[in-house]
């Protein structure tokens, strides 16, 4: 009895929809359109306009508006095909031209949303959104100081523009610029205080600038409006490993492997963080991980200085042991090195040496991993090799005063007079502790 007049309530609601749009208007069925639209009804929308187009065929407006629907039930394609025909009935339709680039946009059709983007400009030069999302396509295109350009042009037009100012400093990070960059995001979180991604691209600004406790505070703002945000996540745990909150780094690549399980940057940050909490068998197994998922997007960590477990006494005391993340770019290479440095430092020199090897493979002008890999290469009794991966680690890296200072003390164990010379200029580059090497074998 319940399921038959429940099948009765929604016969008798369909009728009273279908009978009350049949009596509708051309125009009242757009402006019910319209209505649905705002209100996020967008299939409901695209029904009304469906039937005030087949009560007016040739409305580009109708075609338009169902274009924008179809967007946003994420038809690209059912998009496209009404923006053609609003553009095919009015070729001078500027809003159809940026509604068609959206389209192709978001299939990953760049260069086909820009052709779009600039015909919508030369209608209306002064429609601030075709610059701003003309300046999206140019970023994706890695066009960036024509990104930057139309940012400024939307800025120009919309000054107080929050989501212009955001999309403009993460391009300024893109050409360096990260003076410039915080100074939109300053005033961007000024125009709008609850838009996290401002706070997280300000962050990456100050880390970029070295301010690591600044870009811990903006970046633990951001987890306070998106808490879920991964990538939050792993850059203020990098932010923590800069300042040797280990402890505290950990507990924010744990929580950003909890909310992405395949993020090989966090993967890489937690197996650097465990290395230098002395947890180095773990530490391998997410360094493991991170190869297995084998890419970095954006990210990787490197170790930079030089790496101490070596026969020589001369390097054990002298090397220090300056273990560093560093954001540079997205190459496997860096998480072979890192966990070659892990195997080293548990005794597994041979495995090690595999690791150095694949690295320099990936990354043939990587020149830590030369280096490294002759330290390694010295520990087990190697000396020439490693005399080789330090000449190797001087050519790419002219100004590796580790190197010469490495190469010198091994060349005066093997009697080489030209070692003396390796160990003034490691001194001439800034690498102090080699005077006391000169004093000690040179005088």
């Amino acid at each position: 009895m319940k399921k038959s007049l429940l099948f009765s309530s929604l016969v008798f609601l369909l009728i009273s929809h279908v009978s009350f749009s049949q009596g509708q208007t051309f125009q009242e069925l757009m402006d019910l359109g319209v209505t649905q639209s705002r209100l996020g009804n967008h299939a409901m929308a695209q029904s009304y306009f469906s039937q005030a187009i087949a009560i007016k065929p040739d409305d580009a407006v109708a075609y338009y508006d169902r274009g924008v629907t179809k967007a946003n039930l994420k038809d690209n394609r059912g998009a496209i095909n009404d923006f053609d025909k609003a553009i095919e009935l009015n070729p001078k339709y500027a809003e159809a031209y940026s509604g068609r680039g959206q389209s192709k946009a978001r299939q990953d059709d760049h260069k086909g949303a820009l052709q779009d983007y600039n015909r919508s400009i030369d209608l209306n030069p002064v429609d601030a959104n075709a610059y701003f999302i003309r300046g999206i396509s140019k970023a994706k295109l890695e066009n960036y100081k024509g990104a930057l350009s139309d940012f400024n042009k939307t800025l120009d037009l919309t000054p107080d523009n929050a989501q212009g100012l955001s999309s403009r400093g993460t391009i300024k990070q893109k050409l360096e610029d990260y003076k410039g960059s915080l100074e939109d995001f300053n005033r961007a979180i000024e125009i709008s205080p609850k838009r996290a991604s401002s706070y997280s691209g300000r962050a990456y600004s100050k880390m970029k600038m070295n301010d690591y406790k600044g870009a811990i505070a903006d970046y633990s703002k951001s987890l306070e409006l998106v808490p879920e945000d991964a990538e939050s996540l792993y850059y203020r745990g990098f932010s923590k490993c800069q300042l040797e909150d280990f402890q505290g780094a950990l507990a924010d690549f744990d929580q950003a492997l909890t909310q992405d399980p395949e993020s090989a940057s966090a993967y890489y940050g937690r197996g650097f963080a465990k290395s230098r909490l002395g947890n180095t068998k773990s530490a391998i197994e997410d360094y493991n991980k991170a190869i297995a998922i084998g890419s970095t997007e954006n990210t990787k960590i490197v170790y930079t200085g030089a790496i101490t477990k070596v026969i020589l006494d001369e390097l054990r005391n002298n090397v220090q042991e300056r273990l560093k993340m560093s954001e540079i770019t997205a190459q496997r290479s860096e998480v072979y090195y890192n966990r070659g440095l892990a195997k080293a430092k548990s005794g597994d020199t041979k495995a090690a040496i595999e690791d150095y090897n694949k690295a320099i493979a990936l990354n043939p002008t990587y020149s830590e991993a030369y280096f490294t890999r002759g330290m390694v290469k010295s520990q087990m009794g190697d000396q020439r090799g490693a005399i080789q991966d330090c000449n190797n680690a001087i050519t790419l890296n002219p100004k590796y005063s580790e190197a010469y200072y490495v190469r010198g003390i091994i060349r005066h164990s093997l009697g080489d007079t030209d070692g003396c010379n390796d160990l003034s200029k490691a001194g001439e580059l800034g690498f102090t502790a080699a005077y006391a090497a000169i004093r000690d074998y040179c005088n």
